[in-house]
């Protein structure tokens, strides 16, 4: 006889024939007992208190110690400001034709003493001073001496002294307004200015405005009772750099050492200026620069003040 073949599988594929040899196939006779509650869980691993940190975790950590070591931290408000104002560029300029409008808005501006008001008045009144359409009739108009005295405080702030040079000499054209600057204190105000400012254009415009306020009687006789102003015309000479600054220099000069009664002759070193004055006349100077100084030195053999013939030879 035959032996008795086993039954075929349930599944006769290949993929599930594994599954009659499982513990929970239904051809096994003894199925395994199941728990009733699902296992504990495996036990966490201590923790590691030397663990190193992950390569993102000290990417994030160095570029946060990065920004914060590179960030200036300001204790100064007020000088924090001051270097925004620095860095940010002029105001639009605004220009309004009638100047007694004009110096209304200005006065208003430069009185609320805010920073950027001033900044906005001295410019509106560059540029509406050297505008055309504004010199237009302007003679007749007077500068208020409230916005004189602060545009004459402008030539010491760094800030500002540019556009308020040019707006002191665009005032200083009109005789009206020469008066209201030397009652003002103009004469003394832009000898100390120059002590501070280069050789360049600003230089060149406070020296113009000088030169033209001493046109008033009172301007010159102020200019000659200054006790600095001798040795400061003497090393504005030496840095100036303009043709046009070395001949409102001697200008200024001649004028110190024209006056009558010899009011200078104190405070000024005359053989320092002579040979300056000769020194500027024989470099880059105008044909009206040597004029004046020849007008100068000899105004100075004239006096008796100085012996030139050992300079000049």
């Amino acid at each position: 006889m035959k032996p008795k073949q086993p039954p075929p599988p349930l599944f006769s594929c290949a993929f599930f024939r594994h599954c009659t040899q499982s513990v929970l196939s239904p051809t096994n006779a003894n199925p395994p007992v199941l728990p009733l509650s699902p296992p504990p869980p495996p036990p966490l691993p201590p923790p590691q208190p030397h663990s190193e940190p992950s390569s993102s975790s000290n990417t994030s950590q160095s570029f946060t110690q990065w920004r914060f070591s590179h960030t200036p931290i300001s204790t100064n408000p007020s000088l924090e400001a001051t270097q925004i104002r620095r860095q940010s560029p002029p105001p639009p300029p605004v220009i309004i034709s009638d100047l007694q409008e004009l110096f209304h808005v200005a006065e208003l501006q430069l009185s609320t003493g805010d920073e950027s008001d001033k900044v906005k008045a001295i410019y509106m009144l560059q540029h509406s001073l050297v505008n055309a359409r504004s010199a237009e009739g302007g003679a007749s108009v007077s500068c208020p001496p409230a916005v004189m005295r602060r545009v004459l405080n402008c030539l010491k702030d760094n800030d500002v002294a540019k556009p308020a040079t040019k707006v002191l000499l665009a005032l200083c054209l009109g005789e009206c307004n020469r008066h209201v600057a030397v009652e003002e204190g103009a004469v003394g105000k832009v000898v100390e200015a120059l002590v501070d400012l280069d050789g360049g254009a600003v230089a060149e415009r406070a020296l113009a405005a000088l030169e033209l306020l001493c046109t008033v009687a009172e301007g010159a006789a102020e200019l000659r009772a200054h006790a600095l102003v001798g040795p400061m015309m003497v090393e504005v000479m030496r840095r100036v750099e303009t043709t046009r600054g070395r001949e409102n220099a001697i200008g200024i000069l001649a004028v110190i050492y024209g006056g009558a009664g010899g009011d200078a002759v104190g405070f000024a070193p005359q053989e320092e200026v002579a040979r300056v004055v000769m020194l500027a006349m024989q470099g880059d100077c105008s044909a009206r620069g040597r004029r004046k100084g020849a007008q100068l030195l000899k105004m100075l053999q004239e006096n008796e003040r100085l012996d030139l013939s050992q300079e000049v030879g």
